[in-house]
């Protein structure tokens, strides 16, 4: 029995049917990792990992699209509320409008935390990520799970006063920043 010749023998992993003796190195012939499942297949690929430009584009669009969510969001509650302090005769003033503000800032720090950790788990990717052909994974290359996706969002946040965590993405070989390592993800690009 010869040994394959042609590429795609080696890459799919055909052998021949009716041969099951094992391949020894000194008949020449060793099944490359990829045959024998030892590697998975997309490990043996190129992996073009997210730079920092990109990222930060998508990250800018993300945060225009969250704006733009939470000025919806502001508005329709701004209109209830109002509505509201009418029915008993008031007007919005500054004396009254507190409330008004504390919830609506408790209500966009959970829609960006949905926005992020919701679409990373669903699909990989956010808007940005999406446009700029990026996609976030775990070490198994597959999306991450909402658990992880929280720990990238609770990085991030906390990152973000420094700029360093997210610098850090220009000195890492893997383009991972500080929140991808704390949560373990990757930034690759499709």
């Amino acid at each position: 029995m010869s040994r394959p010749e042609r590429k795609e023998d080696f890459e799919l992993g055909a052998l021949p049917e009716d041969d099951n003796r094992e391949f020894s190195r000194e008949e020449g012939w060793v099944p490359t990792p990829r045959m024998t499942g030892e590697v998975p297949a997309r490990a043996l690929e190129e992996i073009r990992w997210g730079g920092f430009f990109r990222r930060c584009g998508a990250f800018l669009i993300d945060l225009i699209a969250v704006a733009a969510l939470a000025g919806i969001m502001a508005g329709m509650a701004y209109v209830g509320y109002k509505v509201g302090l009418a029915a008993h005769g008031r007007r919005p003033g500054l004396d009254n409008t507190l409330p008004l503000v504390l919830g609506l800032s408790w209500a966009v720090v959970l829609l960006a935390t949905g926005y992020f950790v919701m679409l990373h788990t669903l699909c990989g990717q956010t808007l940005g990520k999406a446009i700029f052909k990026l996609r976030v994974v775990g070490a198994d290359h597959e999306t991450i799970g909402y658990g992880r996706a929280l720990w990238r969002w609770i990085g991030t946040v906390a990152t973000a006063p420094l700029l360093l965590g997210l610098l850090w993405i220009v000195w890492s070989s893997e383009k991972r920043s500080w929140h991808d390592m704390l949560a373990g993800t990757w930034v690759m690009r499709e």
